[in-house]
């Protein structure tokens, strides 16, 4: 029996790409360092505990994801599209929660302490399901091609408008789009497609900021990028207690669990300290260093998915490799850029740091995908 045991368990390791899941976990614990942090003034270490028992689950995500041939999964592409679907119009049911923030982006239910965003799940089919799309269309059509970009316009109108139309959550939405441009970049679709993207989408937004078709609060949120003291007690508040924050760590930081605004009760103090601005955590309590040193550890994972893509033996595995890096690049660049205030804050937390069950179990999901396609890169004698 324990020889069967230590077989299955050498057998998992096999499948999986070690280095990829040592920076995800590093990663990952270091997060849980600056939530313990961060919600040390609370006398509480419920969200370290959950965030834990989140990883656990997140590696065990991450070795059964390892195991899946992508490519034979995304073959049930209308069972998955089918499931993708369902998750967002979950949150029309009573099952649909606003979590605090505005968007009805949480299912849950009422007196539970556990709740599940549903797009972290999204956000992997999605990019499952454009990946088989684009070598279909390779193989079967030409991606510079009116019709091939149809099809590939209407799977991103399906997904990101619907999941935009119910639940409110423009980050998530952007970081779909984002997925979309990178992966169908990769795939060669055309430039003149991406300027007529970009310009069409431009005129959209011109039009709809005109016509005031956009939240008055979004719209300060634009605005206020521009003109730091155009609301500095209310729209633009957060970001400036992260200014203050980020700057008052300097170059080594006022020392963990010593960051004036982080170890602060008062309710001046900076907010969402352990999701949203776990940055600007980081920055007054280990300074600059310590900044740099975030930074490096999420750069690391992300090459690490582009190296894997370079290397993949099928086309269908590459693209998954760019869209999960993708997915990372823009979630890390739109948190940093947000807390330093050069983008408007939409809702998305660090990867891997920021406090999160879903988030941290899908993500190591979206790193198994990934390590899959690193192991199956190699051949069959080195395996």
């Amino acid at each position: 029996m324990l020889r069967k045991i230590s077989d299955f368990f050498l057998g998992c390791i096999r499948q999986v790409d070690l280095v990829l899941l040592a920076l995800c976990t590093g990663a990952t614990l270091f997060g849980c360092l600056m939530i313990a942090s961060a919600t040390h003034y609370t006398g509480s270490y419920k969200n370290v505990i959950v965030q834990l028992a989140a990883l656990c689950l997140g590696i065990v995500a991450y070795v059964l994801m390892s195991m899946l041939d992508l490519a034979e999964v995304s073959k049930r592409w209308k069972w998955l599209l089918g499931a993708s679907l369902v998750l967002i119009f979950l949150l029309k049911t009573p099952l649909g929660m606003d979590g605090g923030t505005g968007n009805r982006a949480w299912l849950g239910v009422s007196g539970l302490p556990v709740n599940l965003q549903p797009v972290e799940i999204v956000k992997l089919i999605f990019i499952a399901l454009l990946a088989r799309q684009l070598v279909y269309l390779q193989e079967n059509r030409d991606l510079k091609s009116i019709p091939s970009i149809a099809l590939l316009g209407g799977h991103l109108v399906l997904i990101v408008g619907a999941y935009a139309a119910v639940s409110g959550d423009m980050g998530s939405a952007l970081v779909l789009m984002f997925i979309f441009a990178c992966m169908c970049f990769v795939a060669g679709v055309a430039k003149r497609w991406f300027v007529i993207g970009i310009l069409g989408g431009s005129f959209a937004f011109y039009v709809l900021w005109e016509e005031d078709k956009i939240n008055p609060y979004m719209k300060d949120r634009f605005l206020t990028l521009f003109d730091h003291d155009l609301d500095p007690m209310d729209i633009g508040w957060q970001q400036t207690r992260s200014l203050l924050a980020l700057g008052g760590g300097k170059l080594t930081g006022q020392g963990l669990f010593h960051g004036t605004q982080t170890q602060s009760k008062s309710a001046w103090s900076l907010p969402a300290r352990h999701t949203d601005f776990i940055f600007s955590v980081i920055g007054e309590e280990l300074g600059m260093l310590g900044c740099l040193f975030t930074i490096a550890l999420l750069a690391a994972i992300i090459l690490r998915c582009v190296l894997i893509a370079r290397h993949a033996q099928q086309r269908i595995d590459m693209y998954i490799c760019v869209g999960v890096a993708a997915m990372l690049i823009f979630q890390v660049m739109s948190n940093i850029g947000m807390c330093l205030f050069v983008m408007p804050v939409i809702g998305l937390t660090l990867p891997f740091i920021s406090y999160g069950g879903t988030s941290i179990v899908t993500l190591f999901a979206a790193m198994g995908m990934v390590s899959g396609i690193q192991k199956r890169a190699r051949p069959e004698w080195l395996r």
